[in-house]
């Protein structure tokens, strides 16, 4: 039996955003109030691996289902062989605040452990039901991703909307800040020492998947944080290096460019991936630039544009290479975005070097483009 909730009260919860408008619904999970950039998921299954994936840090994530919880939360306890949690990208939830617009509070799963409000509830994050997330997603999508304010008030308690609103346009905007800061690891993480092909994870906010990919292919990972230098690095004598995903603007993060940057140059295979794709295109001399509401879903397609053939994708970014500003740099577009056209992957023209926009570890998502750790194990092989 699942403990009784704090939303079964009735608690009233407000979503102000910075253009003056407010959702009134139904708050779940903790009672408080958070601020930060207001973005949409369109997946339709798979929040306990979108509330703790590290991209998502400094913002209020909108879920479009219309239903959300109905399976619950499964053990945070257990893990696999190498100690990763089993069923999350991370440690914790990494969202501000969650909007849906209905909440399921009796969900049924053989593997469930908890509701999800008992999990926000837990760990600290507010929650809004009943508000009409269709229109919030397409005033999103009309206007571009905004700041908001969102509050979970107290049982009988009114919400003061002036308040609210006023404290919406004045929220600052957490891309200003280096939000990898918040999320790499602190020092150095072995999950393998057995003497075999050695991969750096550069983690700008890594999800576990990513880890898992690796180890399940027999390398030897170390996880190292994103303001590690290039010669701490070699100091692993590494046969690859891998830049994760992360949240927030890549050009916050310099050292980490940088970087990689001279990684290129010793010729060691590097895989990038999202924030990763960003942070290698900046290295190699590209630009990038913030999208209206980014990509945020598991239905991505993205084209190789070498042989035509289209892959369904997940992803999770704000943020886009700039495609014109490839053409000055040895970077070579692989993959485009069927529906904008914007880059999803470039690779080298001379080294053994290339990187994607999209999560091939899926989780959730489908499972097209895991090929990818295939390619890269390849390319350390041939090293």
């Amino acid at each position: 039996m699942f403990k009784k909730e704090l939303s079964e009260k009735e608690r009233t919860a407000v979503l102000a955003l910075e253009d003056g408008s407010y959702f009134i619904g139904t708050g779940f999970g903790a009672t408080g109030k958070v601020c930060g950039e207001v973005v949409f998921n369109t997946g339709m299954v798979g929040y306990p691996e979108a509330l703790t994936d590290p991209s998502y840090e400094g913002q209020i994530l909108v879920l479009t289902y219309p239903l959300i919880g109905n399976y619950g939360v499964p053990s945070r306890t257990v893990f696999d062989r190498w100690m990763i949690p089993s069923f999350f990208e991370s440690d914790s939830i990494k969202v501000e605040g969650l909007v849906v617009h209905e909440y399921c509070s009796t969900p049924h799963h053989w593997q469930s452990q908890q509701t999800l409000g008992q999990w926000l509830e837990d760990e600290g994050i507010p929650g809004v039901q009943k508000i009409d997330t269709r229109m919030l997603t397409k005033k999103l999508r009309e206007h571009g991703v905004m700041l908001g304010i969102l509050e979970v008030f107290k049982e009988n308690v009114e919400p003061d909307l002036d308040r609210l609103i006023n404290e919406a346009k004045r929220v600052p905007d957490p891309n200003d800040l280096d939000l990898v800061s918040k999320v790499t690891c602190k020092e150095p993480i072995i999950y393998n020492n057995l003497g075999r092909k050695k991969v750096i994870v550069i983690d700008c906010g890594v999800k576990y998947n990513i880890i898992r990919e690796l180890l399940h292919r027999g390398v030897d990972v170390v996880r190292v944080p994103y303001n590690f230098s290039a010669e701490e690095i070699m100091d692993y004598k590494p046969s690859g290096i891998l830049v994760t995903n992360g949240p927030g603007d890549p050009k916050k993060v310099q050292n980490t460019i940088a970087t990689v940057s001279t990684l290129i140059e010793y010729n060691i295979p590097v895989m990038g991936i999202c924030f990763g794709n960003q942070i290698v295109s900046l290295a190699c001399g590209g630009d990038t630039y913030k999208l209206k509401y980014g990509h945020r879903s598991q239905n991505q397609p993205c084209v190789d544009v070498s042989t035509g053939r289209c892959y369904i994708t997940t992803q999770n970014h704000g943020y886009a290479v700039s495609l014109e500003s490839l053409k000055n740099t040895e970077l070579e577009v692989w993959f485009l975005n069927v529906n904008d056209k914007t880059v999803e992957g470039v690779r080298h023209k001379k080294r053994s070097v290339f990187s994607v926009q999209f999560h091939p570890e899926h989780s959730a998502g489908p499972l097209d483009s895991e090929y990818l750790f295939d390619v890269f194990l390849n390319m350390l092989e041939s090293a």
